[in-house]
């Protein structure tokens, strides 16, 4: 909740509140000195394949010795402070470490390893690769115009990178850190991968439309049309089902993986805008910019 300075946490059988996290840290943790304190904005979240951690993107921090703050139409050139990730003990649910990124920090994604922690930062248009053994930052890798959603592939071989201000994806090569580009389409924001890692499914802002990629040709093998700005995506554990939100449209949309056909379009709330799959009670969660959150069942 990057506006109310915080990281809720839900038990997600009972839907219940279990406990509201701030984003204030010591100056120390961040590898300031001096005394006080320091504020963040929490973007986004995922975890370690243990689940003893979630890594916690900061848009921006506040605070003795940051600024200027990032906005949403920025560059390398904009001079926009440099932000953190925080990590989130899972077992006692405190913030205790913090890594230093690039500017803007939006998505987050943890190889199936857990050696690595990628990053996309909108305003430097580059990925921060954080070793977890070395607690750092270690590689810096350009990307492009607003670079958004991350999906690492199951063996753990490449990430792929959506640049919302192009057409295309970044291919990560995960052992040799070389890129390469993949054709999807405009405005390419979410990006997720089937259980078996052969497809990926993207989502275009700027076209309102899903696609689906093969991973072995390059190519789009299907598109649909789900509503106005479709944005975050999620998909079921057995890869049967994809699921987005459509911003503009205040919609949710279920579709057939197979070929992208659209099976449900339900009204959600003003503006979702983040949707997860909670496999062990088969729910989706759906984030509201308003700052509600909407938990539907998928029978």
């Amino acid at each position: 909740m990057m506006y109310e300075h915080t990281i809720t946490v839900y038990n997600s059988r009972r839907l219940r509140l279990v406990k509201t996290l701030s984003d204030r840290v010591p100056l120390s943790l961040l590898g300031e000195t001096g005394r006080g304190t320091a504020q963040g904005a929490p973007v986004e979240a995922a975890f370690s394949p243990d689940g003893r951690y979630a890594y916690v993107s900061n848009y921006s921090m506040y605070g003795p010795g940051f600024g200027p703050q990032g906005q949403d139409v920025c560059s390398p050139a904009s001079g926009y402070d440099r932000s953190f990730v925080y990590r989130v003990d899972l077992r006692r649910l405190r913030i205790d470490r913090a890594y230093e990124v690039g500017s803007v920090p939006k998505v987050v994604a943890v190889t199936p390893d857990g050696r690595y922690v990628l990053v996309s930062n909108w305003c430097s248009y580059d990925l921060s690769v954080i070793s977890v053994r070395k607690a750092r930052e270690v590689r810096r890798i350009p990307i492009g115009p607003y670079p958004r959603g991350i999906a690492v592939v199951p063996d753990g071989s490449a990430a792929y990178i959506a640049v919302m201000g192009s057409s295309h994806l970044v291919r990560l090569d995960l052992h040799r850190w070389s890129t390469t580009s993949v054709e999807v389409g405009p405005g390419p924001r979410a990006v997720v991968t089937s259980p078996t890692g052969r497809y990926l499914f993207v989502s275009l802002n700027a076209a309102d439309r899903v696609v689906k990629v093969d991973r072995r040709t390059g190519r789009v093998v299907a598109s649909s049309v789900t509503g106005s700005e479709p944005r975050s995506l999620a998909i079921s554990p057995d890869g049967r089902a994809l699921f987005v939100v459509n911003y503009a449209s205040g919609t949710v949309s279920k579709l057939r993986a197979t070929d992208l056909h659209v099976l449900q379009t339900i009204p959600a709330c003003l503006h979702p805008i983040g949707i997860t799959y909670d496999a062990p009670t088969r729910r989706v969660w759906v984030a509201c910019y308003s700052g509600s959150i909407r938990v539907y069942d998928d029978h």
